[in-house]
């Protein structure tokens, strides 16, 4: 208890000092009877003792968290950086259609199978890269600034020199690989330093900073079918690489911690930092945030195509993936918000089991139409598209207020995401090709002589599965409620 008499005394030391919500937040959960804390404190403990004893010596020095001027303008520039960096890879469907109607692309070997696996390989790697490069951001935090820059550059510097190669090789490694690289050298520390620039309202920045990707996915299918048609692909991309460079540089000093390197590291090897392995809590909500990502992607891959078989025009098509990226930007900001005042896993089921329904009754039933086609992007996009703004909050469940942990931890989730985006392809594949048995003809089973049953049946059983698994951590979370 001698640690948590030096924190009273400092506290006291300083009441003059403008109070600082970091300060504020750990020197509380610092100060516990050790006999009240749960295993998730026990191992942030030393990080919070430490934190507190800093933060109450130097509070003045500290910008306020959840509020001002730089917190405020480091949301919007990591906006930004959400919309710029994942949009591109999901709206490569559109390039895609361009290089399979190219003969110089078109005729080499392989085409059909490299080129529409590199805006999957581009996601992919972005969302596994983080169990790799958060633990490294965090152990060397001189690394997070010049890491930032590093992949801005690379960003638009891959694309770039993808416009100049007709090779598939190269533009796979440039546009697919490449590209991921740097945005994940640029993606994940902004997400560590939103963690400290955040701490009561994580959950509302989350969801704001998440929503850039559909954001950006409103946008860009949007606008490249205009340049590509006017430019071609290669010169297309090529402005688009300016493009990102022009808004990337300008908003970067931006993005930046809100803790001095010496006390965002720690005082501590983090040896004790691994309870959270022995929570069968985290385990369950890392096997849903899987089978969801299963599921997930399958709608908003092959919607176009759906809308296609539907003999809808270009502008129908187009519409109905803008309805769901545009919702996904409402549900998005609207479940970020939720995160911070109600229990997660009931969020996280109530969204399970409206997606389930805007599965099998909108795009199964109602799907054979472009009034019911919109009404599916609309609903899937708001209670679908909404999932990663959950992340946040369960990471910081199991964390507490160590943003390395939970940065770490966010890492894990987004790796589970990953694995379900890259196994997306190959699985689609299957099940297009698979027989169907639709028996009805004017439903959304039954489009395309039942090409799109198998997926939706299969997208929507990804669903109930998770709502399954949602139930028993719904029901092990208020468990372990009573039993504190």
């Amino acid at each position: 208890m001698s640690h948590h008499g030096g924190l009273i005394e400092l506290d006291s030391q300083h009441s003059t000092r403008r109070h600082d919500p970091v300060a504020d937040d750990v020197t509380r959960f610092a100060a516990q009877p050790s006999s009240s804390t749960t295993p998730a404190d026990e191992f942030s403990q030393p990080y919070l003792t430490h934190l507190a004893s800093e933060s109450a010596t130097n509070g003045s020095a500290l910008p306020p968290a959840d509020k001002g001027i730089q917190a405020w303008s480091f949301l919007v520039a990591a906006f930004l950086v959400e919309a710029i960096v994942w949009s591109f890879p999901f709206a490569y469907g559109v390039f895609l259609e361009s290089y399979l109607n190219d003969p110089v692309y078109s005729s080499q070997t392989h085409a059909t199978t490299l080129l529409p696996f590199i805006g999957t390989i581009s996601s992919g790697i972005m969302f596994c890269s983080g169990v790799v490069l958060y633990p490294i951001i965090v152990r060397y935090p001189r690394m997070r600034r010049p890491s930032v820059w590093i992949g801005a550059v690379l960003c638009a510097a891959s694309l770039f020199g993808a416009s100049y190669t007709r090779q598939i090789p190269l533009l796979f490694g440039l546009q697919g690989v490449l590209y991921a690289v740097g945005g994940s050298f640029l993606y994940f520390p902004t997400i560590f330093y939103m963690n400290e620039w955040f701490i009561r309202l994580r959950g509302t920045a989350s969801g704001i900073v998440f929503a850039g990707t559909a954001a950006g996915g409103l946008i860009l299918p949007l606008a490249f079918p205009v340049l590509i048609d006017k430019y071609g692909a290669a010169k297309s991309l090529r402005i688009y690489s300016i493009a990102i460079a022009c808004m990337l540089f300008p908003v970067l000093p931006w993005i930046r911690g809100r803790l001095p390197h010496t006390r965002a590291h720690g005082p501590a090897p983090r040896a004790g930092n691994r309870q959270w392995m022995k929570n069968p809590s985290w385990w369950l909500y890392t096997t849903v945030n899987l089978v969801q990502s299963f599921g997930y992607f399958m709608p908003i891959v092959w919607l176009p195509t759906f809308a296609s078989e539907l003999s809808l025009s270009a502008v129908q098509s187009a519409a109905a993936l803008a309805a769901l990226n545009g919702a996904s930007v409402v549900g998005g900001l609207v479940m970020g918000c939720l995160s911070d005042h109600f229990n997660t896993w009931l969020l996280t089921l109530g969204s399970l089991v409206l997606t389930v329904l805007a599965t099998f009754i909108l795009w199964g039933i109602f799907g054979n139409t472009f009034a019911g086609l919109i009404a599916f992007g609309l609903a899937y996009g708001i209670v679908a598209g909404c999932w990663s703004s959950l992340w946040m909050s369960f990471a910081r469940s199991y964390a507490k207020e160590d943003p390395g942990l939970s940065t770490t931890l966010f890492g894990y989730i987004c790796l589970g995401r990953g694995i379900g985006n890259v196994m997306s392809t190959p699985i689609a594949t299957a099940l297009v090709g698979a027989k169907s048995y639709a028996m009805a003809s004017t439903t959304g089973f039954a489009v395309g002589g039942g090409r799109f049953e198998n997926m939706i049946i299969y997208s929507g059983t990804c669903f109930v599965v998770s709502t399954g698994l949602s139930v028993f951590g719904w029901r092990l979370d208020l468990w372990s409620f009573r039993r504190q």
